[in-house]
């Protein structure tokens, strides 16, 4: 006897609204928070009054009743089925600014808790299109659909702000970094392609400063507290690798963890790292001073939204037929460098202690092959969710 063929949608098992809740948290930021029986793909948008999350292949839970702040922004929440996504709409005393990345986090299940989607946001006006996470449904206007609440439709808005990009050249002044065999110094290397950088970023949109412009020391924790005083969207430091082998050559990039992804990563966090020691001050006074004021969700949302970058930069590296290093597209080390607020990663982009690779990152065609590809990440890094 034939079986009969069943759609494939009937096999995707449906993600599932356990709960809704909101709460307050400091700086009168009101914290909504939506509980699913499995990892939520989302998008979000911002009609007059709303916010609107759209989860795509999930089903509505009528049965649930929100736990609403009395204090917090959101006045109601309702649910709309359509088709194979759930839209919730929050109800809002106020319009909403456009709700930053570093102010989602998606946290795993924990306890009697299942997927939660965390959105922390304020009054004010959306500055940005929203655009939707990966793999997630676009947001539709909810007022066809919505018939108890006066639903604005969304609608395209300009951004009225650049992005912010902060360019840190490694090393500097009385700390050289690594010397090729043909005496380069990695700090000229570095500071050279960031110049470039700036310049090419500034022409596409963005608004970039360099840590350093000139042959200058700076201490790790400098570098790190100029991203965050220049409010800073995106942090990238540069830097030329050396390595036993003088075989090995690439690039490679690193993102901020406590715990070394493999032995290279935590040998070369170490030697980054020990460039503070050159300081007066010593190292010790470093670590004593480093500005960590994160909750563990604030740290998770960074981690998270740099290893997107990186990964995003690895594949625009490669596309531009620049040769990795053997490994995986994104390492992961405790560079002091990185430990911010602010979403960055770590560029070794080519050895020195490779004669041929040497001779590559003085050449300024491949500087230049650098810069593009650096550039197309930047470019195609999703700021906004």
């Amino acid at each position: 006897m034939a079986m009969a063929m069943l759609p494939r949608m009937a096999f995707a098992a449906r993600n599932t609204l356990r709960s809704l809740r909101t709460g307050v948290q400091p700086g009168s930021k009101t914290r909504l928070v939506v509980e699913t029986s499995s990892r939520p793909t989302y998008s979000l948008s911002y009609p007059q009054n709303q916010l609107v999350i759209n989860i795509s292949n999930a089903t509505a839970n009528n049965g649930i009743k929100p736990t609403l702040a009395s204090d917090g922004l959101v006045k109601s929440i309702s649910q709309v089925q359509n088709g194979d996504t759930l839209q919730i709409v929050a109800n809002l005393k106020k319009s909403i600014a456009t709700i930053q990345k570093s102010q989602i986090m998606i946290l795993e299940p924990n306890g009697d808790n299942d997927y939660r989607l965390v959105l922390d946001f304020v009054a004010g006006t959306p500055t940005t299109a929203s655009k939707p996470a990966s793999g997630g449904a676009t947001a539709k206007s909810v007022s066809s659909m919505y018939t108890t609440t006066s639903a604005t439709p969304t609608t395209a808005i300009t951004a009225a702000r650049k992005y912010v990009i902060v360019v840190d050249a490694g090393h500097g002044g009385k700390d050289p970094g690594c010397i090729g065999k043909g005496g380069t110094r990695e700090k000229d290397i570095v500071l050279s392609v960031a110049k470039k950088l700036k310049t090419k970023l500034d022409s596409n949109g963005f608004k970039t400063y360099l840590t350093r412009s000139d042959d200058r020391y700076l201490k790790l924790a400098e570098r790190a507290s100029i991203a965050e005083s220049r409010h800073a969207d995106l942090f990238i430091s540069l830097h030329a690798n050396a390595n036993p082998s003088r075989k090995m050559k690439g690039f490679s990039i690193y993102t901020l963890s406590e715990k070394a992804s493999d032995e290279e990563a935590k040998k070369l966090a170490e030697a980054e790292n020990a460039a503070d020691k050159i300081g007066v001050e010593g190292f010790t006074e470093f670590e004593e001073n480093i500005r960590i004021a994160l909750s563990s969700l604030q740290q998770h949302a960074v981690a998270e939204m740099s290893e997107e970058y990186a990964t995003g930069c690895a594949k625009s590296f490669k596309k531009s037929s620049i040769e990795q290093q053997p490994g995986p597209d994104v390492r992961h080390a405790p560079f002091a460098v990185l430990r911010s607020t602010v979403p960055g990663a770590l560029l070794e982009i080519g050895h020195l202690s490779n004669q041929s690779e040497e001779k590559l990152l003085k050449s300024g065609a491949h500087q230049d092959r650098i810069v593009d590809a650096i550039v197309r990440s930047v470019k195609n890094y999703n700021f906004e969710v």
